[in-house]
């Protein structure tokens, strides 16, 4: 593990899943320096005191190379990103700048500082149409959308600097982020919100009239597509195991982090009406272009390099926590950013 006394930089940790894993780092007793532009973060989700939030973009090396100067940051660990798939398609630059030429500016500060220890927040849409499942790390990578193409030439260039010059990487594939802090302190609060699980339980309150599925003609057993849905509070864990893996001399990797279990857009709508009590109001639709019927990870090589493995199997060990989120008195919305973005 990294020392208490050894800072570790955490861009996009205001964000959903950069947020959670802060939390978790924190009361691991680590030195936080989160960098967030709080464009879809929120100040809010940093609940942990000790922990620093400085706001500004990952691309400001002026900013970057002052809070290196500071801290002498061991680590970094990096969320920030785009990760609207559709919008990825119809503004390609923008993905490519924000995801991809952005974070170059990063290592040539990390490559300056001397600082060799790298997290990456990869994505399971780096292989876009399976060729085989579950996803194994073989499986080939060949993204069908710029979000995609964007963190995958990420990983290549981690790869390239670890050669060129040392830099140690994990890149976290990981597949449907879900669920929210166990606490209730913290939750999923994308706007707008995509995601599947928080949108049907925004059917469920009233917030959205009804729940669209696109699609009931997949080749899966109830006609709807499957997906591997993996709380957030272990994709936390996993980014602290990897963290501690490449600290204490541990070679580069890559691997998927998911909970090998596949779940329909169907069952999870029965799993939300089981756990809130209530009917989804649903509208079925055509299918979207470009959907897998089915992505579901294998994820042996996580648990063979770090001991890990989702604690949360059961969807509704997901809903549960999220449900509690978004239908308590915040109503699953943190309040406006207390600082300007």
């Amino acid at each position: 593990m990294t020392t208490p006394g050894t800072p570790i930089l955490v861009t996009g940790g205001a964000g959903y899943i950069g947020s959670h894993t802060v939390r978790l780092l924190a009361r691991q007793g680590r030195q936080i320096v989160v960098l967030d532009n709080l464009v879809f973060g929120h100040d809010q989700a940093i609940v942990d005191p000790g922990v620093e939030l400085v706001v500004g973009d990952v691309g400001d090396q002026a900013l970057v190379r002052s809070l290196f100067a500071k801290h002498r940051f061991g680590a970094v660990i990096h969320f920030a990103a785009y990760a609207y798939v559709g919008e990825s398609v119809t503004n390609p630059l923008k993905y490519f700048q924000n995801n991809t030429a952005e974070p170059i500016k990063l290592f040539q500060v990390m490559q300056e500082s001397g600082c060799k220890v790298f997290v990456f927040s990869s994505t399971c849409a780096t292989y876009g149409v399976p060729d085989a499942l579950p996803i194994t790390e073989s499986n080939t990578q060949h993204p069908i959308n710029p979000y995609g193409r964007s963190k995958l030439m990420v990983e290549w260039i981690l790869a390239d600097c670890g050669v060129a010059w040392g830099l140690r990487s994990a890149c976290l594939r990981y597949f449907n982020a879900s669920g929210s802090a166990s606490d209730g302190k913290t939750g999923e609060d994308h706007r707008p919100e995509t995601h599947l699980i928080p949108r049907v339980m925004m059917a469920v309150t009233g917030e959205i009239a009804t729940l669209e599925v696109f699609g009931t003609d997949y080749a899966t057993p109830d006609g709807t597509c499957i997906r591997d849905y993996i709380h957030v509070e272990d994709l936390a864990d996993a980014h602290a195991r990897a963290l501690d893996h490449l600290a204490a001399g541990g070679e580069s990797f890559c691997c998927n982090l998911g909970t090998g279990v596949g779940v329909s857009v169907k069952e999870i709508i029965a799993a939300v009406e089981e756990v809130t009590g209530k009917k989804v109001p649903v509208k079925y639709g055509a299918r979207r272009a470009g959907d897998p019927d089915s992505l579901v990870a294998d994820p042996t090589l996580a648990k063979r390099i770090l001991g890990w493995e989702a604690a949360h199997k059961d969807v509704r060990d997901m809903i549960r926590p999220a449900w509690a989120w978004i239908s308590g008195p915040h109503a699953g919305r943190f309040p406006a950013n207390s600082r300007p973005a």
